[in-house]
């Protein structure tokens, strides 16, 4: 087991705090007796973060092992049936490594050396395996024209040489969050497993296209037997409002679609098989309209006849993570939960258990006996790590495994916060408390707004961790609005349609609720958000003079100009309406129009490559901050997306958001931050 850079200072030192190794994913042998998980560290030079395998012991005696290590790191492991443990590297094999061409399915067996399986010309995104036969399902790009790998090397490599990159839309969007969609589009590829004897230059079934305005191309399944393939697809529509995601069932030998399983009212996604190959069980959700909001359920969709079938038709909240019994038709989920994500189970017979009392759960997987599940447990107060579950009892709380990492002792104490709406709904929130918060000594809080807004503050975050605020003495409020998740559909429809509206009110509801305690300082408060929360920083800065300081990271400023400008402007056409023939929510909530009401400090944060929210909707802000002589900055991130990533960048981040809020809450001189 590695030494764990966290400890008592590691929310003290944001160099440490960075550090802190993170686990990401887990992966299950089809025997059960291995569980292997993906870890981010930091780099030998500290620039950048490497994923590298961790064996850890599913009876949690030992300590875990390393199992691979190199610079350009490995990630997502999947067991074949005979031990095989497969993941994607871009390392070098055997001197004959190409950066340029991406990561390459390695194998690594039971006893042995890993090597190379399976090369794709860019890269391969994402790699399944078939329970019981071993065949291996990978997603890569194929360029216009190309029928298979090779076309599709030697049209890359000309298109290198000529050193052209330009791009030919005919439908679709064209970008996804920080990247250009396209030229290439993700296909599905089918492969007989051989385990690490396997012919990586043995040609594979092209199964199909899943188009290119998939932002996570990675979305399929194989049948236990290997002879069906599952996939997400993207279907342009004839008018950008009628764009949708179908699940696409094939034959894995032939490529044959067999079933195609999508409309216009749905978006289909997460397909997974059942235990015996008969039906898909994937995620839908309703899509949103002017007027009703988003919703979510499970289906199945029988392979005989292609009927389609809602597998928890009363359920109010939104289930996602579906992983399948590999021995009956017992369903396991998440959903969020009044400030969680439990584990759910889903009997045959419809029945719906809760699993887990506390937390939020991810990467499941389940024993071949089906009595044991693995995941990935975090909260407001804990990283993720291992866990196991038992799949017969209710509310508990799951053994932890040892496992790398950890963050050492928190700065504070965790709370609830509750308050009641102006139409009577309850609200909850977290409160976060740094130690000595007291009747005699009151913090300073910070309110932090999550984003989506369709999300909720219920686990473990690295970006807007609350813990670095508390080492330096705030308290933070972390607010669940209207539209957030985990409160049933009523929480959506309350807020639908008034982005500015329902659920401000909700926040300064859970504010003035902290603000009441003894242990708090209301005289001390700033708010901060990132993006739908920066969109709440930025309705805010125009609402109130009662924040000392407000910080607005991918703020959403000028609706109308960011409905035209974002990656998906059909959605939030679908929700706010045409800009130009019904413009009542653009005129309502847009928060550029209230310029001259700021009074409130302001620090702006924006990256260039942010393509949901784009760079113009910082980078105006900031100059009509200056404009009406309000006090600001802007934090700038020329290679940074929506999320600021870089390890170095991270710290940067905090330092600065830490310095403005002392200078303003606290009244300290105001210090610049270093490589600044």
């Amino acid at each position: 087991m590695i030494e764990s850079s966290g400890g008592p200072s590691a929310f003290r030192d944001l160099s440490a705090f960075v550090a802190c190794p993170r686990i990401n994913s887990l992966a299950l042998s089809v025997d059960g007796t291995r569980l292997v998980a993906a870890v981010q560290s930091l780099s030998g030079d500290g620039t950048r973060f490497v994923s590298g395998l961790w064996e850890i012991d599913p009876a949690g005696e030992r300590d875990a092992l390393r199992l691979t290590r190199s610079d350009k790191g490995e990630s997502g492991p999947v067991f074949g049936p005979d031990g095989t443990l497969y993941f994607l590297s871009s390392r070098a094999a055997d001197g004959d490594g190409d950066e340029d061409e991406g990561a390459a399915l390695w194998a690594l067996p039971p006893r042995g050396e890993a090597v190379v399986v399976a090369r794709h010309p860019g890269g391969i995104a994402a790699v399944t395996v078939a329970r019981n036969s071993g065949a291996l399902c990978h997603t890569a790009g194929l360029l216009p024209g190309a029928a298979d790998a090779d076309e599709h090397g030697k049209l890359r490599a000309a298109r290198k040489d000529a050193k052209v990159t330009a791009i030919l839309y005919e439908a679709g969007p064209t970008r996804a969050w920080d990247h250009d969609l396209g030229p290439a589009e993700p296909h599905t590829f089918v492969r007989a497993g051989a385990g690490a004897g396997a012919d990586a230059d043995a040609e594979p079934v092209v199964a199909g296209g899943q188009g290119i305005g998939l932002e996570d191309p990675g979305d399929t399944a194989l049948s236990p037997d290997g002879t069906r393939v599952a996939y997400r697809r993207f279907v342009p529509g004839r008018v950008p409002d009628e764009h949708r995601t179908a699940v696409v069932v094939a034959d894995a030998v032939s490529g044959e679609e067999i079933h195609v399983v999508g409309d216009l009212e749905h978006l289909y996604e997460a397909p997974r098989f059942t235990h015996d190959g008969s039906a898909v069980v994937c995620c839908r959700m309703r899509y949103p309209t002017y007027n009703d909001p988003w919703e979510a359920t499970l289906v199945r969709i029988d392979l005989a006849d292609g009927a389609v079938r809602d597998l928890l038709p009363g359920f109010d909240n939104w289930p996602g993570g579906v992983a399948c019994s590999p021995v009956d038709d017992t369903l396991f989920f998440t959903s969020d939960e009044q400030g969680h994500a439990p584990v759910f189970r889903r009997d045959p017979d419809g029945g719906v258990t809760r699993l887990t009392a506390s937390g939020a759960y991810g990467s499941l997987t389940v024993a071949p006996d089906g009595r044991t599940l693995y995941a990935l447990r975090h909260a407001v107060d804990a990283p993720p790590t291992p866990v196991r579950i038992d799949a017969d009892v209710a509310d508990q709380t799951p053994a932890v495994l040892p496992a790398p990492g950890g963050v050492g002792q928190l700065p504070g104490t965790l709370t609830e916060v509750h308050a009641e709406a102006d139409d009577g709904f309850l609200l909850r929130g977290w409160l976060v408390l740094p130690e000595g918060a007291s009747a005699e000594q009151p913090a300073p809080l910070l309110v932090a707004v999550h984003g989506g807004p369709q999300s909720s503050w219920n686990g473990w975050t690295w970006r807007w961790n609350p813990w670095p605020f508390a080492a330096r003495g705030y308290a933070v409020l972390l607010p669940d609005p209207a539209l957030s998740t985990g409160y049933g559909q009523i929480n959506h429809q309350r807020g639908w349609g008034q982005w500015g509206g329902r659920p401000y009110t909700d926040v300064i509801a859970l504010t003035d609720a902290a603000e009441a305690r003894h242990d708090i300082d209301a005289s001390r408060t700033a708010l901060a958000g990132g993006s739908y929360g920066g969109y709440m920083a930025n309705r805010a800065a125009t609402s109130t003079d009662r924040f000392k300081a407000i910080i607005s990271h991918a703020g959403l400023w000028d609706l109308r100009m960011f409905q035209g400008d974002t990656d998906v402007p059909w959605y939030f056409q679908r929700i706010f309406g045409d800009p130009l023939t019904r413009p009542e929510r653009y005129e309502a909530d847009s928060p550029h129009l209230d310029v001259a009401k700021i009074r409130t400090p302001m620090l702006v944060i924006h990256g260039a490559k942010d393509y949901r929210v784009p760079v113009g909707q910082g980078a105006t802000l900031f100059q009509e901050l200056q404009r009406h002589e309000v006090p600001a900055k802007y934090l700038y991130f020329p290679d940074e997306n929506h999320w600021i990533l870089q390890p170095n960048h991270a710290r940067l981040w905090y330092e600065t958001c830490l310095n403005f809020l002392d200078h303003h809450v606290l009244g300290t001189e105001w210090q610049q931050p270093g490589l600044l």
